[in-house]
């Protein structure tokens, strides 16, 4: 008696906290293997965007167009404000376009030729299925709010997995795993939801553990908090001497351009241009290549460049070079593998829960267990409801 009163009260645990969460999980799991397939599907149907128009002989290195940055930031600022920000994303394969993201009265990713500097289109922060899905999966279209949300289902997700692999748990070893086609479609899909339930537990477990990390970002802040490891920040503009101030009996040096010289006879700091500043970053890390240039209008902060080492796991580069874009002087810089712990995980966790540490392999196995958390969902949800309609019958 006492086991099938303690076996009730984990099954109505299991039973209700997956009906009150489980639509939140189908969710993320069908958009997540949507994502997986989805995005390599759009960059092959939308080639004017991602592919130069002048192809791999115009792009001899990755990570260094042929167009200068600071021409690229001139025009972006003519027409999106002076006030917006702009990150650059240089090609990273032969062939690739150079990708700006801009944030200001309008936000998206304006994509050009490399070669020529010529826009080859353009796209709104929420245009097109990626961006869609990408904002339902990440943030259930409600921003920091949904992020929060997906957080606490992931934690509420244990409670799932426990009770089911409780509920699963057999007397006997090793446990029967078939699957009962010949029984009907009910007791098939009962069977199909225990064993997938019990036998992905894990790896389900990781793939939404990894997710929730991704999403809230205060869980890694916690995790450095807990190490008892100083946060790694960007660093503090140095006070430039006044005969280095701006608006002092300044001249047109050979680094600025005739608009930065306008802004310094105004009284503000003048900016160094981006390729010098680049070139600085580089010299930083003279085995890396720029994958970020993260470009703030503000010049009393200081820029930051992320950079992509050898052993990098993370696609967009962990590796950081914090730049004064007053006179171009290297503040910081660190590795990937020296960052405090809490962005150091973000490193291995992002290309683990997008699939891209492992390439197609990996990618391949992100998107069926995307589809096994969904199937999951619904199968669960199926049976709840046919039972109880059976129950309600005469």
């Amino acid at each position: 008696m006492a086991y099938r009163g303690m076996r009730k009260l984990w099954l109505l645990c299991h039973r209700w906290t997956a009906l009150t969460v489980g639509w939140v999980l189908i969710l993320s799991g069908l958009t997540g293997a949507t994502l997986v397939v989805l995005r390599p599907l759009d960059q092959w149907l939308h080639p004017e965007l991602f592919v130069a128009r002048g192809g791999e002989a115009l792009v001899p290195a990755p990570a260094t167009p042929s167009v200068t940055l600071e021409s690229m930031r001139e025009t972006l600022a003519g027409e999106f404000g002076g006030q917006s920000n702009f990150s650059f994303r240089p090609p990273r394969q032969p062939g690739e376009t150079l990708q700006v993201l801009v944030r200001g009265d309008w936000r998206g990713t304006v994509y050009f030729d490399p070669a020529s500097g010529a826009e080859q289109g353009r796209r709104g922060e929420n245009e097109g299925v990626v961006a869609l899905l990408y904002g339902l999966h990440s943030a259930l279209w409600l921003q920091q709010t949904g992020k929060a949300m997906l957080a606490c289902v992931a934690a509420i997700y244990v409670l799932l997995m426990v009770t089911g692999l409780v509920l699963w748990w057999p007397r006997k070893w090793p446990p029967m795993l078939r699957i009962e086609w010949r029984k009907g479609l009910l007791r098939a899909l009962f069977d199909l939801h225990r064993s997938a339930g019990a036998v992905l537990a894990l790896a389900l477990c990781m793939s939404i553990a990894t997710g929730a990390y991704l999403a809230w970002r205060p869980i890694g802040g916690w995790i450095t908090a807990v190490s008892g490891v100083q946060r790694v920040l960007a660093p503090k503009l140095p006070t430039l001497p006044k005969s280095a101030k701006a608006g002092q009996g300044a001249s047109l040096s050979s680094t600025q351009s005739p608009a930065e010289f306008t802004t310094a006879g105004r009284g503000e700091s003048p900016r160094v241009p981006l390729d010098v500043l680049a070139a600085n970053a580089r010299s930083a890390f003279p085995d890396g290549r720029i994958d970020l240039f993260l470009y703030t209008a503000h010049s009393d902060r200081p820029l930051a460049v992320r950079m992509h080492v050898p052993d990098d796991p993370h696609p967009n580069g962990r590796s950081t070079v914090w730049l004064d874009p007053r006179d171009g002087a290297l503040l910081a810089k660190v590795r990937w593998n020296d960052l405090d712990p809490g962005t150091r995980i973000n490193s291995i966790v992002y290309p683990l829960h997008t699939g891209e540490l492992g390439g197609m392999p990996l990618q391949a196995t992100v998107a069926s267990l995307g589809l096994a958390l969904a199937t999951l969902g619904i199968t669960g949800l199926w049976l709840w409801w046919r039972r109880r309609a059976v129950r309600r019958r005469p």
